[in-house]
């Protein structure tokens, strides 16, 4: 067959290097804290609620394209009891979308809102589905790109890099805050400033907010809630990151009526619709007390704490994180021959052989490659043991 079989625009994303370090992990028996999902599952009421589903018979068919109503009722009332302080609220009926998890949510609100054409602007390093659906979507993407600052061991967004970035054929911009891998949680001042852009050069936003209850520093601000947002964003979360239930794959979408049925005359035609039983969990899951989302946000603090403590005592430069549950680190500093060299691929290839930990290069995050070559991302969504067991064999480094 002289033609190839898969479009050039995704071929340069190949397999991902997940999927790699994931079968390096199994092949060498090393503790991934690669790849980010949870080694214990959540709530046991919360399970429960699915077998009573699947029980009942709730779910096993097509449940409504939007959603089954409880669900979008409860999205709705979860963002009314969070952010409802700032003026935020929702129609469940005509502003709530639940999708097959973020990653369909996000390739469905790109295909419904650009052509081919549009440019989109994105924080680089940016999680990797990013990229393929914008080219999907026929955009082209313009990264800005985030920076670390070794003397605050944080990362930053130059505002004057992102309003330099916007030309006429900038359609929107994708954000991403709590932010992945960095860890960065957008200050409000940093907020206020993207959605005064936006609203001076008329462009949409697409937020990704799925790490909005995993902050351990500042606050999660929704974007939507900011003067002139409401009705040009597109807010996604989803309960695989909140409850620990990654597999379950349910999302949802909540913007202006317009914006939400743009976004389902796309969705409709990628999944058209998911996980009926687990909807009805997620349902009860989003009504679970402040208690529960307490003790997520402290557990996973405490979680961070052992993981960047013992990466800079191995070490390396740890960039620690206000939110998310992922650390991003400095190699160069261990004054190996591999991480001198600021290859972050090539490190995180000798890593399990080297020490029995699975890490990923950020650089697979960035359209500037160089940017991104001497940082390694970790994970610690983990149990504590796993973390002290991970520590550990770092200490070989």
């Amino acid at each position: 067959m002289d033609r190839p079989l898969l479009n050039r625009r995704l071929a340069e994303f190949g397999t991902t290097i997940f999927a790699e370090m994931s079968a390096l992990a199994v092949r060498t028996g090393s503790i991934n804290l690669g790849q980010g999902f949870p080694d214990t599952d959540g709530p046991e009421e919360v399970r429960e609620a699915a077998v009573r589903a699947l029980r009942d018979g709730r779910g096993n068919q097509y449940p409504p394209g939007p959603g089954i109503p409880e669900l979008r009722t409860a999205v709705a009332a979860h963002q009314q009891r969070f952010y409802g302080h700032l003026g935020l609220s929702y129609d469940p009926d005509t502003e709530v979308l639940v999708t097959a998890g973020a990653t369909e949510a996000i390739a469905a609100s790109l295909l419904a809102l650009l052509e081919p054409g549009d440019e989109v602007i994105a924080l680089e390093p940016y999680y990797d589905s990013y990229a393929a659906c914008i080219a999907m979507a026929g955009g082209r993407r313009v990264p800005v790109t985030l920076r670390p600052d070794p003397s605050t061991a944080s990362y930053h967004l130059d505002l004057d890099e992102l309003r330099d970035a916007v030309t006429d054929d900038t359609r929107l911009i994708l954000l991403n805050t709590p932010h992945n891998p960095t860890g960065t949680v957008l200050t409000h001042d940093e907020l206020a400033a993207v959605a005064a852009l936006a609203v001076e050069r008329n462009l949409l936003v697409i937020t990704d907010e799925v790490y909005e209850h995993l902050v351990f520093e500042g606050e999660h601000t929704p974007l939507a809630s900011f003067p002139g947002m409401r009705d040009r964003t597109v807010t996604i979360s989803s309960a695989g990151k909140t409850f620990s239930f990654t597999g379950w794959k349910v999302g949802w979408v909540t913007a202006a009526p317009e914006l939400t049925a743009a976004v389902r005359s796309a969705k409709q035609f990628l999944t058209y619709v998911s996980a009926g039983p687990f909807q009805y969990a997620v349902a009860e899951a989003l009504a679970l007390p402040d208690s529960y989302y307490t003790g997520l946000r402290e557990g996973l603090r405490a979680k961070r704490d052992i993981l960047a403590t013992g990466l800079t005592d191995a070490g390396f430069q740890v960039f620690r994180p206000s939110g998310t549950y992922f650390i991003t680190t400095d190699i160069r500093p261990l004054g190996t021959a591999l991480s001198e060299e600021g290859d972050g691929f090539a490190f995180c290839r000798a890593l399990p052989e080297r020490a029995g930990v699975v890490a990923i290069p950020n650089a697979v995050f960035y359209d500037h490659k160089d940017e991104g070559a001497p940082y390694v991302r970790f994970a610690f969504c983990k149990r504590e043991e796993i973390l002290r067991e991970a520590v550990g064999r770092l200490q070989k480094l």
